[in-house]
């Protein structure tokens, strides 16, 4: 009964294929069936990924697509290979991220987070994740992901804020996590640290200022340049290299500081480049990075000349209250009436700004919460460099993590925000004493008093994403049935811009609080680029959202597109006719399958027998699909899509839909019944296969189409087997034999081209193989060369004697014939290649007056100088071409 509503099914596929229609019927069909869920599969090796969790700020971009999609297929194909696979799917609440965009909704109905308090505030942000959680979980959707929504989770969920608290007392406990005063990078405008991911530098124009410091003494100055003059209120020393003779005489002396006559010392360090400018650097401890560490080693004084708001404070002086780049403006004054500045030059340098707010980073000494980074480091890069580490594809990558951790520094996890993981410390009111701990409750324990007021500041949003392979499956419990099944995880895949950030922190955070690497494999794609090639971004208006390209053209034509356009490691770029011709596949396949199932019908699974002996097309294309399933498994495996793409175009363009379609249909029209039941069993297996290898890559179509054919595995194509390799299916002599008569189709169709004679009309067609295998290969098949040549006479033989004016071609092992007389009018294509002649001398002559008037050559450029000469080897090599034929047809 369920075959022969599929049989009735099959006569009612449209004429087209609508790709919403399948993705509103299959999406849901999929989900509510619970073919998404892992655990199904108890005695199954397990296969893990997590989602990188999108931030919950907004939609969905087209790199997300990119980066979701290739995981979909993964788990997609393991699926079908057996495993018991899960994808957890989840969501970030990118902390400084979220909070802007939500102190930008309040800011447009005139009210601060201020006004409404902390908890008032957070109440108005859960609103806000609750809404575009939902929105991703609809982008997912749409996408056509293949996630198990039961086990989804939040970064912000309870279980995994109980991971973070965990995270932060243990490394506390040991020492791995201080609170101190370091060089962070500062958003005067949000008023908080930031992250290194969320500063942007963009190029500036600005100008490099040189002011000289006069000694003390009278005996001279030293020249430094600054492209921040303002900094020099904070000037605590200038520092030289310690074997620079220009100034080794001056290295501990004193220098009077300009406009605030404070005096600072000459210093020596190694970090000074000789070579570079002056060679000798104005040392600003609290506001730039080096400077503090050569600070830190000089025991330098450490003065912060503005406030968080970016507000010159009282150690600036009579610049006290004015903006820093008001202050800018007003000092550079100040050292030209002074005489100070020596000289200004434009200089154009890269600048941080917030990728939230805009504003102009400050390097900015803070007291802020601290992870030690040495030590996890060390243990991460130990593990790695003894092959125990994480496996990245391309391995080049492995290269830019280890060079990171190996320079890492102190990561500041504070923030001055109020959406995230609050920071479990508290301190005394009374006292000031400072106590961590999981709980409230557990510090008042610990410390022994009631006063208790808690850290105001939350961590970095990466400090909780650090954690999310193991925190979302259960962990800190380890006896948690997820962690102990599921992790470590099979493999990330992730973009190359967040190996240091993202990356290196799942890392060693797994080793240190697992013992494991994460995952096995780490998959590092490029960017989705514009067709230009540039980064899309807001200001330049290029980016694509992939929920306008599915609706334009359908999920699985943008997936097939983004997936098999990628190659590990390399940036891809956008081309909308890419996205078309993904189109045109998907129609193709449709189209295909269509007249496959016209040609099925009352034809169900049990009849399929593709045993005994079968045509030479039907043994090749097995072969062939036998040969595609290995080298796609192998190439999936390798995380190489790009070549997967292709392979998998090749076989169903090529071979199934113009070859052995085609072919078939000599023995589906034809009256020979069990030839006809052959082909319709060898059709309905390799449709049934290919339905399933281009699933992962078009799961819409493919479930469409699958539905529809003879099958007898399970409700879906997704849980349908994986096509394996099947050396019963190899067949050498089928593909040599198949060759043959593609090349001499081939060769047919290049003649016929190359003197415009269309397919429609009849030819005379002579055949000279060279020995008896050959002409045993075309007595077998001469149905086929007679039917995909179009011949009015058909001669294959040993012993053929060449006809005098016939065009002629070669291909391995038979020589081709087709007389002209059967081809064309002899005397009227005499007539029309002499006018052709006429034409082309013409053109040599116009072309050659040209380049021989010195007047052109002379004035004219050089590229169009070589353009017309060009063409003039155009022009001369295809005359050459038309005498030849001429004169063959003369005889």
């Amino acid at each position: 009964m369920e075959q022969e509503q599929k049989q009735t099914q099959s006569l009612q596929m449209p004429t087209t294929y609508d790709p919403k229609a399948a993705e509103q019927k299959w999406y849901p069909y999929w989900k509510e069936g619970g073919f998404f869920e892992a655990g199904k599969r108890p005695d199954a090796e397990p296969y893990t990924i997590v989602i990188p969790p999108p931030n919950v700020t907004g939609m969905l971009h087209i790199g997300h697509a990119l980066d979701f999609t290739l995981q979909d297929i993964l788990i997609r194909v393991k699926r079908m290979q057996g495993y018991d696979a899960l994808w957890l799917p989840g969501s970030d609440h990118a902390g400084i991220a979220t909070q802007t965009k939500v102190e930008q909704k309040l800011r447009e109905e005139g009210v601060t987070r201020y006004d409404l308090g902390r908890e008032k505030f957070l109440e108005k942000v859960w609103e806000w994740k609750d809404l575009y959680a939902g929105t991703i979980r609809d982008q997912w959707s749409k996408i056509g992901l293949s996630l198990d929504y039961s086990k989804e989770r939040f970064t912000l969920d309870e279980g995994l804020s109980e991971a973070v608290r965990e995270v932060f007392v243990k490394l506390y406990d040991k020492g791995l996590i201080y609170r101190g005063k370091r060089i962070i990078n500062w958003d005067p405008a949000a008023r908080t640290a930031l992250s290194d991911i969320e500063v942007e530098y963009k190029e500036v124009n600005g100008h490099l200022y040189h002011l000289q410091y006069p000694l003390k003494d009278g005996s001279g100055f030293i020249t430094v340049a600054t492209t921040r003059p303002e900094t020099m209120l904070g000037d605590t020393a200038v520092a030289v290299h310690p074997e620079d003779e220009r100034y080794k005489d001056m290295i501990g002396k004193t220098l009077v500081l300009p406009i605030v006559g404070r005096e600072i010392p000459v210093i020596a360090d190694e970090y000074v480049e000789k070579e570079f400018g002056s060679g000798a650097v104005k040392i600003t401890p609290a506001h730039d990075p080096n400077d503090f560490e050569m600070g830190q080693r000089h025991q330098l004084p450490q003065i912060i000349v503005m406030d968080e708001s970016g507000t010159m404070n009282g150690f600036a002086g009579k610049y006290e209250g004015m903006d820093r780049s008001e202050c800018r403006k007003q000092i550079v004054l100040d050292m030209k009436e002074s005489g100070v500045l020596l000289r200004i030059e434009d200089h154009v340098h890269q600048v941080g700004h917030s990728e939230r707010s805009g504003a102009v980073v400050e390097p900015y000494l803070s007291t802020q919460w601290f992870v030690k980074m040495q030590p996890l480091a060390d243990a991460a890069v130990d593990a790695q460099k003894s092959g125990k580490g994480v496996h990245f594809v391309p391995d080049r990558f492995e290269r830019s993590y280890l060079q990171w951790m190996e320079n890492v520094r102190d990561w500041c996890i504070s923030r001055q925000l109020w959406w995230g993981h609050r920071i479990p410390a508290w301190y005394s009111e009374s006292t000031g004493e400072v106590v961590v701990a999981m709980s409230e409750e557990e510090a008042r324990a610990k410390l022994g008093k009631d006063d208790l007021r808690q850290d105001e500041d939350v961590l970095d949003t990466w400090f909780s994403s650090a954690l999310w392979p193991f925190s979302t499956m259960g962990w800190p419990n380890e006896e948690s049935a997820d962690f102990k099944r599921y992790y470590p995880t099979s493999v990330l895949v992730t973009g190359y811009d967040i190996i240091p950030f993202w990356v290196s922190r799942m890392i060693f955070q797994g080793l240190e609080f697992t013992g494991q690497m994460p995952f096995k494999d780490t998959l590092i794609h490029g960017l989705v680029r514009d067709s230009e090639g540039r980064k899309m971004s807001k200001s330049l208006g290029n980016g694509i959202d992939p929920l306008e390209v599915i609706e334009q053209y359908g999920a699985d034509a943008m997936r097939y597109m983004i997936s098999t356009g990628s190659t590990p490691g390399q940036d891809l770029r956008f081309r909308w006719e890419r996205v078309e011709q993904a189109r045109n596949f998907a129609n193709k396949i449709w189209n295909a399958s269509r007249f496959a199932l016209m040609n099925l019908e009352g034809f169900s699974a049990a009849d399929i027998d593709i045993s005994g002996e079968l045509g030479t097309a039907d043994r090749w294309i097995l072969h062939r699909l036998n040969e595609t399933s290995r080298d796609i498994t192998r190439l999936i495996d390798a995380y190489e899509f790009g070549e997967t793409g292709r392979l998998l175009y090749n076989f169903i363009w090529d071979d199934l839909c113009d070859w052995y379609i085609e072919f078939a249909k000599l023995s589906l029209y034809g009256e020979d019944q069990v030839s006809k039941r052959k082909t319709q069993s060898v059709l309905a297996y390799v449709l049934d296969r290919t339905m399933r290898l281009i699933h992962p890559f078009m799961p819409f179509i493919s479930e469409e189409i699958w539905q529809h054919l003879p099958h007898e595995e399970g409700e879906t194509v997704m849980l349908a087997s994986w096509p394996v390799y099947d050396s019963a299916f190899e067949n050498p002599e089928a593909v040599a034999e198949m060759n043959s008569l593609m090349d001499i189709i081939r060769a047919v169709r290049n003649i016929r081209a190359e003197v415009n004679v269309p397919m429609s009309k009849k030819v005379e067609l002579q055949l000279k193989p060279v020995n008896a295998q050959m002409a045993s290969i075309i007595d077998r098949n001469a149905d086929y060369i007679r039917r995909f040549c179009n011949t009015s006479e058909y001669v294959a033989s040993l012993e053929l004697v060449a006809p005098d004016k016939a065009m002629t071609a070669v291909v391995t092992g038979v020589e081709l014939y087709l007389p002209l007389a059967g081809l064309i009018d002899i005397a009227q294509e005499i007539t029309r290649l002499e006018k052709e002649i006429q034409h082309l001398n013409s053109e040599v002559e116009r072309v050659e007056k040209k380049l021989n008037n010195p007047g052109f050559v002379a004035k004219a450029p050089e590229k169009v100088i070589e353009e017309e000469r060009a063409k003039m080897a155009d022009y001369s090599d295809k005359r050459s071409i038309v005498i030849t034929r001429l004169e063959e047809l003369r005889g």
